[in-house]
């Protein structure tokens, strides 16, 4: 669902897409659904429900793919710097939402005003790797790991999945067309949307289900290697009918973001036992024309942003209180713009918190300081782990030292226990 790359500078972008489309199963009968494996799974089950335990809340995974400018998202018109660096392209504070003296919110995410206001939205600033990483597949790559210095192509959604009740079963869903972010030896599912997620041929040119009993036959007792995973993707395929049968709750714009996430609400709301969902945000690449408030990406892309997570809170209705969603990006742009109305690659960004168990209304982090020079960054003051370790200690079972190893988080204050 993405088309991640603005300018031909970044071509990688293209590349990165195709990689991380590796290590999935394709082809084995199940049309426009992959079925993630990983290296083999083992004694997973083929529903997706799992009982719920302690702390049994969802959590959706929401990348801004190509390096949003997180200092034109969340604006640090505190930092005398900040409009001295941008001349053209810095957002007035007058326009700001939701103003604290020295953050404020980019004006297009008006939609998401209330729930600031609710207090069930937050931001943190200045977060992001241990180290710069500029290049956007091996920074996609490294906070998906999130296990600096492994070898193991292991994310730490997948890890998350192995360590939550029920692991082995399909909890795991990724939505869009081109990547997915749960990489490693749990089941999970990948599909652009429910629509697609068919077995090939079983459809109404096979009214006695010649195609399915074909496929049982063929893999029921099988020994070889995928066997168990097109056992388990034929389950999740009839399972899933529980989710198609959901409607849209409310009207969604017409976009990718918004189809992608209006596919995430219907399966919550139909309550497939699924707890770790991911989707992707393009064209956040903006090396030229990142524009002001009157044109450009930025404004685009922030009010398609805003109004398609606006939507989908709105649509899950009661599930909302158990739905949290993570806005993150591989890396943040440079403090100064550049002579075509954009920013080149940078370090710091900024995480938006949404929904449920989020002490919103309030900017969070440790304010580094900006510099006025050609390569200057925003500083990284707080690992973006930290952050993702908060939502997974407050709103799951699973242990923070499981899913990212090694790692000593700090206290961010963003989330609440449920």
């Amino acid at each position: 669902m993405t088309s991640p790359h603005r300018s031909a500078c970044c071509s990688e972008l293209a590349d990165a897409t195709a990689l991380t489309r590796r290590g999935v199963l394709r082809g084995l009968g199940v049309a426009g659904l992959t079925y993630a494996v990983g290296s083999a799974v083992v004694q997973a089950s083929p529903a997706l429900a799992v009982a719920a335990g302690e702390r049994d809340g969802t959590v959706v995974v929401l990348s801004l793919r190509g390096a949003a400018d997180g200092l034109s998202l969340v604006v640090p018109h505190g930092d005398p710097v900040y409009a001295a660096a941008r001349p053209r392209i810095a957002v007035p504070t007058s326009s700001l939402l939701a103003s604290d003296g020295f953050f404020g919110l980019h004006p297009e995410l008006e939609p998401l005003l209330p729930y600031w206001q609710a207090g069930s939205f937050a931001a943190v600033h200045a977060t992001g790797l241990p180290a710069p990483n500029r290049s956007h597949f091996s920074a996609m790559e490294e906070v998906e790991d999130a296990n600096p210095g492994s070898t193991e192509r292991i994310g730490w959604l997948n890890r998350l999945l192995g360590d939550l009740p029920g692991s082995g079963t399909l909890q795991g869903v990724a939505v869009g067309d081109e990547t997915t972010q749960i990489f490693g030896p749990e089941a999970h599912l990948s599909f652009s949307s429910l629509d697609d997620a068919v077995i090939a041929g079983d459809d109404e040119w096979d009214p006695t289900d010649d195609r399915l009993r074909s496929l049982r036959r063929m893999w029921g007792r099988s020994k070889h290697p995928l066997a168990s995973s097109v056992r388990h993707a034929m389950g999740a395929v009839a399972n899933l009918q529980a989710a198609k049968d959901v409607p849209a709750g409310t009207a969604y714009p017409d976009t990718d973001l918004a189809r992608a996430l209006s596919t995430v609400a219907r399966t919550i709301k139909g309550d497939v036992g699924a707890r770790v969902f991911t989707v992707d945000q393009g064209d956040w690449d903006m090396h030229t024309d990142l524009g002001t408030l009157s044109w450009g990406g930025m404004r685009t892309n922030a009010r398609r942003l805003s109004a398609a997570l606006a939507a989908f809170m709105d649509d899950l209705g009661d599930a909302a209180s158990r739905t949290t969603v993570v806005v993150l990006s591989e890396f943040g742009r440079r403090v100064k713009e550049n002579a075509n109305y954009g920013l080149d690659h940078g370090w710091g960004n900024v995480m938006l918190l949404l929904g449920a168990g989020v002490r919103g209304g309030s900017y969070y982090g440790t304010w580094p300081g900006l510099a006025n020079t050609t390569d200057a960054d925003l500083t990284v003051t707080t690992d973006y782990r930290s952050v993702l370790a908060e939502v997974v200690t407050t709103r799951t079972s699973a242990s923070a030292a499981t899913v990212f190893p090694g790692f000593t988080p700090e206290t961010v204050g963003a989330m609440t226990s449920l």
